[in-house]
């Protein structure tokens, strides 16, 4: 589906233009891509770059414009798996028109929010420093969340909560590599701005999209190390937890498994043989008794010798 905007007084409105100062290209169909190939000199390998979210971000400089490859979050829905993803979009800028190629409708709004619109240019930096806030906003929801697994993981020591904390971990991942290779992009569009003389004002904007997107970098790379730590202590803790109950199943089966083979040898009839004579009302509680006594006994070495284990 292709949406058309018109820049008309420093703010983007939607257009029925078909040659449009900016269009969105929202999962191209068929004949779109034609369009794309043939109009736009877009070829088959940078149309299918612009849509596989696994693509690096990258520049490429061409005589009439520039091609980008740019990594953006997706919009995180709250789902119970807590997976934050990322995702690619293409944007071939000249200096009349932008290009948006993506799959989702929704990297044109909030856009003028901050600063007004009057080229093709100033849409394309503020839809950078957008998605740059985008990743901040959603860095923050996963200290929140994370606060909040720990204080489930503190009350209930549950395996999905430590899976949940490892999904979090992973879109960390996710989003160090696509800052990171934003930055670099971010670097090479600083460089060419200076080599095709854009304002002071231009080049400013750039190396404030340069800045914020490293400190959301430097962010997500020190929450990434602290959910390492984090998974790593609280992995270490259930195993504690584990082999404390195994030792305590272990003190159990000490005790009883000799108190079993007694009652085993006292409920034969040699058991009536050695007692012949003795009334059974005194032979079996004399016996009931040595059996109380001997895991009394047991019990008391048991746990002389796990205190003698711990210094």
């Amino acid at each position: 589906m292709i949406q058309c905007f018109e820049l008309t007084d420093g703010a983007l409105r939607s257009s029925q233009r078909e040659a449009a100062d900016i269009m969105l290209f929202n999962n191209p169909d068929a004949h779109e891509r034609e369009l794309l190939r043939d109009h736009y000199k877009l070829d088959e390998h940078a149309l299918a770059s612009a849509l596989d979210p696994d693509e690096v971000s990258r520049i490429e400089f061409h005589p009439d414009n520039l091609f980008l490859i740019w990594k953006r979050p997706e919009n995180y829905s709250g789902a119970g798996n807590l997976v934050f993803e990322v995702s690619s979009c293409g944007l071939l800028f000249s200096q009349n028109r932008l290009l948006v190629i993506a799959t989702g409708d929704s990297q044109l709004s909030g856009l003028g929010a901050r600063r007004p619109l009057y080229t093709p240019l100033d849409v394309l930096l503020d839809l950078l420093l957008n998605n740059v806030h985008h990743y901040l906003g959603h860095l923050k929801v996963i200290k929140m969340v994370a606060r909040e697994l720990q204080q489930q993981f503190n009350a209930s020591m549950h395996n999905r909560h430590l899976m949940q904390m490892f999904n979090l971990s992973e879109s960390l991942i996710y989003y160090i590599n696509a800052l990171h290779s934003n930055g670099a992009v971010l670097a090479r569009l600083r460089n060419h701005g200076e080599k095709e003389h854009f304002s002071a004002q231009t080049l400013g904007l750039i190396d404030d999209l340069i800045i914020e997107n490293n400190q959301c970098y430097k962010q997500a790379e020190i929450y990434s190390n602290v959910f390492s730590g984090l998974i790593e202590a609280r992995g270490n803790l259930m195993n504690n937890s584990t082999n404390n109950l195994l030792r305590k199943l272990t003190l159990i089966n000490v005790v009883f498994l000799p108190l079993n083979l007694i009652a085993s040898i006292g409920g034969m009839s040699e058991f009536s043989m050695m007692t012949t004579g003795t009334p059974w009302w005194v032979s079996y509680p004399l016996f009931l008794t040595a059996m109380g006594l001997a895991a009394g006994l047991m019990v008391l070495g048991l746990k002389r010798i796990a205190g003698g284990a711990h210094p």
